[in-house]
């Protein structure tokens, strides 16, 4: 996949030094923190309603735009799509049952 996800943190990452008019990322990291909050919880509902239509091509659309806000998310709080990959390989081999419990202690 050409490891997309990298490319696209780079990308983002590029965009923080920016001028917010100068493209849509740097317009998000020009508003804060609570615009980009904002834009995923947007995006997680519309994720949600095409789930529910169960449409294909929406489901994708809509879980693309949810990923792609997410990252911006992360490079604003300067991390990236690998700190979230260590953490999902971490819990390779816990049941998610067990996970949760863990959390809830």
């Amino acid at each position: 996949m050409n490891d997309i996800l990298g490319r696209l943190a780079m990308i983002l990452e590029d965009r923080k030094a920016a001028e917010p008019d100068s493209s849509y990322v740097a317009h998000l990291y020009g508003k804060g923190l609570d615009t980009i909050l904002k834009k995923i919880g947007e995006e997680a509902t519309e994720t949600v309603i095409a789930a529910k239509d169960g449409v294909p091509d929406k489901i994708i659309y809509e879980t693309a735009d949810l990923w792609f806000h997410t990252m911006v998310l992360l490079a604003h709080q300067g991390l990236g799509p690998n700190d979230v990959l260590e953490e999902l390989a971490k819990r390779f081999g816990l049941s998610g049952l067990e996970e949760k419990a863990s959390r809830d202690s």
